[in-house]
């Protein structure tokens, strides 16, 4: 076990010293989506739901989450934001509509910030199948994944 980066000499898990590591402005963005009826849809168009406007609490359930990623994912370091934002475009589908929720975080600092994208955006989407579940229970979250991100000794990604 001890080829393992999280891993020290006596097989047990360790959070990696990156102390050392240069400091860098670093991005990432992540994206989920979700497939919605067109009932749910068009209720909230209407503002029709009883507990209000799903986007804007699902954004600021983002930004707390992407805020909190150290304390639910184990081997993250706490890092300081410095922006949290969202993107919300719904888009008609065969079966009713899809909502693509996107999160950009960025960060200057010594690690990257792609799983405080990726707990932003997942986030999101458990909260507006929260709010939305008295219309919609069959809501579906889809495809979740990092699209973009830039800083770090590994470099740039774009999917």
């Amino acid at each position: 076990m001890s080829g393992f980066s999280h891993w020290n000499k006596e097989g047990r898990p360790r959070m990696v010293d990156i102390s050392s590591k240069q400091e860098t402005t670093r991005t990432a963005v992540a994206q989920s989506t979700l497939s919605i009826s067109s009932d749910l849809y068009e209720a909230i168009q209407q503002q029709r739901l009883k507990k209000g406007d799903p986007l804007q609490v699902a954004q600021i359930a983002g930004i707390m989450g992407a805020k909190n990623t150290p304390d639910i994912i184990p081997m993250c370091h706490p890092i300081p934001l410095q922006g949290t934002d969202f993107q919300f475009d719904y888009k008609e589908a065969d079966d009713g509509y899809e909502l693509v929720i996107q999160a950009s975080v960025t960060c200057k600092g010594s690690t990257g910030v792609e799983m405080e994208a990726l707990t932003a955006v997942t986030t999101a989407a458990l909260t507006f199948y929260d709010m939305c579940k008295s219309v919609d229970k069959g809501i579906i979250i889809k495809e979740t994944m990092l699209l973009k991100k830039t800083g770090g000794k590994s470099g740039d990604f774009q999917r």
